[in-house]
């Protein structure tokens, strides 16, 4: 695996999560599943936030899909390794659509966490970074510390290209649980981003 993985600080991804929604206004964030969204909900349930459920690796699309319906709002995608692992074709389609106002946050630590704990290959043999770059995403890059992911986050606001930070992450269990309403979830986020008004 690439040093520059291997030098990256091992990340709690509340923290993350948290520090990100601090630094956002009127930005669509979209969950992936499982501890991912339970993090997002614990971290400031907003309702420009979009909690996936029971889909793996389906932030990354439903991102795409926000960011070429509102191109004039930074969309924000987290997702897991194993989801994305899941759908690395997404990568290849976010390339060529080249959606400057989208941002992928991947945390990794290296395992399948709802379902038993069981090693991802991001955990020892592949590098989700460089699979991104060779999928053409460029501006693609593993932040080194806490410090380093803010600083890539403020970056990514002001980017005119697609933007993927990877983050080594612990395993620890998310905040919370996100409210397993799927309508609910859908309405608020539709009107958090303008486009209905609240049932």
């Amino acid at each position: 695996m690439d040093s520059r993985v291997r030098n990256t600080k091992v990340m709690n991804r509340f923290d993350l999560t948290s520090r990100l929604i601090a630094k956002l206004d009127d930005e669509a964030v979209i969950g992936g599943i499982g501890n991912t969204n339970f993090d997002l909900w614990a971290a400031g349930h907003r309702p420009q936030n979009f909690y996936m459920l029971g889909s793996m690796g389906l932030a990354l699309p439903i991102g795409l899909g926000v960011a070429l319906a509102q191109p004039d709002r930074r969309v924000f995608a987290l997702e897991g390794d194993g989801s994305l692992l899941m759908q690395l074709g997404a990568l290849t389609t976010i390339a060529a659509l080249k959606p400057k106002n989208l941002v992928m946050i991947v945390f990794d630590n290296g395992i399948y966490q709802i379902t038993g704990a069981q090693p991802t290959p991001a955990a020892g043999v592949a590098d989700l970074v460089a699979i991104a770059t060779g999928a053409g995403l460029a501006n693609s890059v593993w932040a080194a510390d806490e410090e380093d992911f803010e600083r890539l986050v403020a970056q990514s606001l002001d980017a005119t290209e697609p933007t993927l930070i990877a983050v080594r992450t612990d395993d620890q269990p998310g905040v919370g649980t996100t409210r397993r309403d799927p309508v609910q979830i859908r309405e608020r986020f539709m009107h958090g981003l303008g486009v209905r008004q609240p049932l």
